[in-house]
């Protein structure tokens, strides 16, 4: 086990939430796009972890997070995640996304392609959506979602999934990368609460793994 590069995992990622509750203070980022700044941040450099840390070590950090976000939201620390009027636990859902993707993959590609799908898709999603959607939202299974904010999804989602098929020596066929981009932001759309944090990069993983 690392321990230098562990330190480096979580310091960054520590540094990071401080910030974003530095930019919550100073009324930089409130509300959604105070959540998906971290959510957007800290997911790309999750995304890469792989890289540097061994997969038992992402695993130990996962439940590290799991229980640190539990405290966080617990104690009221940490105010810019939980600072959406909406009840969600997707910050729960990400940091146990983040280790139940090892046992899905041991493909660095596959499993930073499938965090990406959550941290930047998903995130750029509501932002967009937030901000630009509120003349054309629809309702799916009581959830208000707006046109915009699931076709940013999607560009994203596919954006992401090509350079995956082009970077990668696995090479995805078209109709894999669109398919999989496809289901992607459909599960983006039904799942409630945050769920998707979870579903939606595990089902990636799972996708890319079967067909890659």
């Amino acid at each position: 086990m690392n321990v230098t590069n562990i330190a480096f995992a979580v310091g960054v990622v520590f540094v990071l939430l401080l910030f974003s509750e530095w930019g919550w203070r100073r009324h930089l980022f409130r509300g959604e796009v105070g959540r998906k700044f971290i959510h957007i941040s800290v997911g790309t450099f999750v995304a890469f972890w792989p890289y540097f840390l061994d997969w038992t070590e992402i695993r130990i950090l996962s439940l590290a997070f799991f229980a640190v976000v539990l405290a966080a939201m617990h104690l009221g620390v940490f105010r810019a995640i939980g600072s959406v009027q909406r009840p969600t636990y997707g910050e729960i859902f990400f940091a146990l996304s983040v280790g139940l993707l090892t046992l899905v993959t041991t493909s660095k590609g596959v499993y930073a392609a499938a965090i990406l799908q959550m941290a930047l898709a998903d995130g750029f999603a509501a932002i967009i959506g937030t901000r630009y959607g509120t003349e054309n939202k629809y309702h799916l299974f009581g959830r208000t979602k707006s046109l915009i904010g699931s076709l940013t999804f999607f560009i994203i989602s596919l954006a992401l999934l090509t350079g995956y098929s082009h970077f990668s020596d696995n090479g995805l066929i078209w109709q894999h990368v669109l398919g999989c981009a496809v289901m992607a932001t459909l599960l983006e759309n039904v799942a409630a609460l945050g769920f998707d944090n979870l579903l939606v990069p595990v089902a990636v993983g799972l996708l890319l793994q079967h067909v890659a």
